[in-house]
């Protein structure tokens, strides 16, 4: 039986992978912050799908979280096949609004931890020849929109590149790029959902199957939804000094809300 371990595991999209691999049989190991919460987690899922699921306790934007996290992943007497770099968070407003602490605690969970957490988990993988990453980006790495945006796009590139040294190793790795999901996401950060218009916003759990089916299919970067796959192409045809200005406009009106 093959073993998944997901960051920030215990709310929206991790907890949507938890509930889609413990029904597919795997064993888990879920990292988040809130150990109350996580023990919660795992009774039910072990409950519900007999597999057995680990509870861990790290803050992504700590040394010490951080490092319990490798050591977790370098295991290799009882080995994560399937790793799902998901913790992160948003920042409530502009550049320079933002304290710089905030900033550079984002840039930890969102650059510092997936890459750490990357190299720990494929270095194991590649010796048994096995193993896949997904790293939970954003379609906000397509467009020029401030810290977030630019720590997601870090994700996507990174992740490309690692995808294509490793190639041939039997190790997969793919980037997940969402748009809008109902999940506490907007709320921790404080930001106003209401003016967000309804045909923009995803399922949590359709969102995983389509990307456990892109990640089966060897894709390295998966938007998976034609609203979204629609609108990072026009993205991309864009010109930059163009999608900036959307961008801006954009923010101010799907984005954080005083």
């Amino acid at each position: 039986m093959t073993t998944a371990l997901i960051t920030g595991a215990t709310a929206g999209i991790g907890a949507a992978f938890a509930r889609r691999l413990a029904a597919d049989g795997h064993n888990l190991v879920l990292v988040a912050r809130d150990t109350k919460r996580l023990q919660a987690q795992a009774t039910e899922l072990h409950d519900r799908h007999g597999v057995e699921v680990e509870a861990l306790t790290a803050d992504l934007s700590t040394e010490d979280g951080i490092n319990q996290v490798e050591k977790r992943l370098g295991d290799r007497r009882d080995g994560v096949d399937l790793l799902v770099n998901n913790a992160g968070f948003g920042n409530k407003g502009r550049f320079l609004e933002v304290s710089m602490a905030d900033e550079l605690t984002m840039l930890k969970v969102h650059c510092e931890a997936v890459l750490r957490l990357t190299a720990a988990g494929t270095e194991a993988m590649r010796e048994r020849h096995r193993g896949a990453v997904i790293n939970v980006a954003s379609v906000a790495a397509f467009v020029p929109r401030g810290t977030y945006g630019a720590s997601k796009a870090w994700v996507v590139s990174f992740t490309q590149g690692a995808a294509r040294d490793l190639a041939g190793s039997g190790v997969r790795l793919m980037a997940l790029c969402p748009g809008f999901v109902r999940t506490e996401f907007h709320q921790r950060a404080g930001m106003g959902t209401d003016n967000i218009p309804g045909w923009l916003w995803l399922d949590a759990d359709k969102l995983v199957g389509a990307a456990l089916t892109d990640l089966s299919r060897g894709k390295t970067v998966s938007v998976p939804d034609p609203r979204y796959k629609a609108l990072t192409g026009l993205a991309k045809l864009a010109p930059r000094g163009v999608l900036g200005g959307i961008s801006s406009r954009a923010g101010r009106k799907y984005g954080p809300q005083q």
